[in-house]
């Protein structure tokens, strides 16, 4: 009986998840605070002695993990709108969070930003094959003065890689590692992503994961990716299915809202929905992630409510404008605080669903209406989600709250807005909160993965 144990390692908790693959079922849950601070094996044990009555002592494990803040990567590149925005897409492609980004020629100031943000690697880019070479040799000279500690992936002009292997010809092993692989963006208007994504995820799987202490694992498991990845893959697996007959919903949307941050997910390929529209800038990978680090209910609260009407809020729910505020201050004094009432779970989902509008319409694409001298044009920015069938929700906030669709349906395209939102979306919310587990699994199994998320998948009403 082919069974699986699949974890992750979180900055809080460790969560495991035990499937049989035959059965195509879940067998157990259960979940132990990470103990991150001295060796995660106590926590990962501590959870496992939960499920060992259920799966024995057999079953192969594979783990993921954000723990210690994931996996954080600063993106260097040329153009704001090219080369960057190029390697901020891969970056977060390969399960990163992007904690810093630099165009055109790095100053002190931008190396010294850089230091302080303490990234465990810089993604560096610029110019498309054969074009610009100045900047990022440039740019090269200066982190290998500057950041020499800090492993550096180049996925730009290959034309000037000759170069480069001399100015970083110094780094040739860990901890300070030089890769070199294919430019992000090779053309104008071509993104290259997935090269760089694999890198991103080899140098996690040989550097970071000992870094983070998650080695001492590696004796019983497979440390196998980055947590956002896994979600991704699963998003991905359950958007396009296995074959014909096991075939997925199809283009979706994705929401995984936590106690810091809310990742946006999309499988679509966006393209504008009139022949009078124009796509402006970059053209948009098909599976994107974006990461808000300024919503989340519970680390970050603060910050969401400083983007939100609050007095509009208020009288949309019902609740008193104080009852919001107190709510908000209660949470940021104790941010493990659950609602215990009903008028603090009234102001909780009200924030929940106020920061999925929020995120979900700075994934989306825009249209903006101008003018030219043939007349009246469209242009599009990003991804038009208007005819996505599918709003899934994910996440601690979401999976819990008892009227999840309430909170999904304000990633859904309300009249007058220019945000290109799904237009009349069904909605589900991944009850179990396994989607990380089943990204996991695809890697060994792709179709128990996708069977088990959709018999767990619940549809749920606006």
């Amino acid at each position: 009986m082919p069974r699986y144990l699949l974890a992750d390692i979180g900055s809080t908790f460790t969560k495991l998840c035990a499937v049989d693959t035959d059965a195509r079922a879940i067998i157990a849950l259960a979940s132990a605070p990470t103990t991150v601070a001295d060796d995660v094996n106590r926590g990962f044990e501590a959870a496992r002695r939960e499920l060992h009555p259920a799966i024995g002592a057999t079953a192969a494990t594979l783990v993921c993990s954000s723990a210690a803040g994931g996996l954080r990567i600063a993106a260097v590149g040329l153009v704001p709108q090219l080369t960057m925005a190029a390697a901020r897409q891969a970056a977060l492609g390969a399960g990163g969070k992007v904690i810093h980004a630099c165009a055109y020629e790095l100053t002190e100031s931008d190396t010294d930003d850089l230091r302080r943000r303490q990234p465990d690697m810089i993604l560096l880019s610029g110019g498309t094959d054969g074009g610009d070479r100045a900047h990022i040799l440039h740019n090269a000279r200066i982190l290998e003065q500057r950041l020499p500690d800090v492993p550096v992936i180049v996925a730009g002009n290959r034309a000037a890689y000759g170069e480069m292997r001399e100015i970083f010809g110094g780094r040739t092993a860990a901890p300070a590692e030089i890769i070199f692989t294919e430019n992000v963006l090779p053309e104008v208007n071509r993104m290259n992503l997935e090269p760089a994504r694999r890198c991103i995820r080899d140098l996690f799987l040989r550097r970071i994961v000992h870094a983070r202490g998650l080695d001492r694992l590696q004796t019983a498991a497979r440390i196998l990716m980055p947590t956002p990845e896994a979600v991704m893959r699963a998003i991905r697996l359950l958007a396009e299915g296995v074959s014909a007959a096991q075939p997925g919903l199809g283009e979706l949307l994705a929401l995984d809202m936590g106690g810091a941050t809310t990742d946006v997910y999309s499988c679509a390929r966006g393209a504008p929905e009139s022949p009078q529209t124009v796509i402006k800038g970059l053209p948009e990978p098909y599976v994107k992630r974006t990461v808000e680090a300024d919503i989340g209910l519970r680390h970050t609260i603060g910050f969401l409510a400083e983007q939100i009407d609050l007095p509009a809020l208020a009288a949309e729910t019902g609740l008193p404008a104080a009852a919001l505020r107190d709510w908000i201050d209660s949470v940021q004094r104790q941010p493990d605080r659950l609602p215990a009432v009903p008028a603090e779970l009234t102001a909780d989902s009200a924030l929940a669903r106020a920061g999925c509008r929020i995120a979900a319409i700075r994934h989306a694409g825009r249209l903006e209406e101008t003018y030219t001298p043939a007349g009246r044009v469209y242009l599009q920015e990003g991804k038009d989600l208007g005819s996505v069938p599918a709003v899934i929700g994910t996440g601690g906030p979401l999976v819990n709250n008892p009227a999840p669709g309430i909170l999904l349906s304000a990633a859904r395209r309300a009249p007058g807005m220019t945000a290109l939102l799904p237009r009349d979306p069904a909605y589900y919310v991944d009850r179990l909160y396994i989607l990380w587990a089943m990204g996991l699994l695809a890697e060994v199994d792709a179709g128990a993965a996708l069977a088990i998320m959709r018999n767990n998948l619940e549809q749920v009403s606006a």
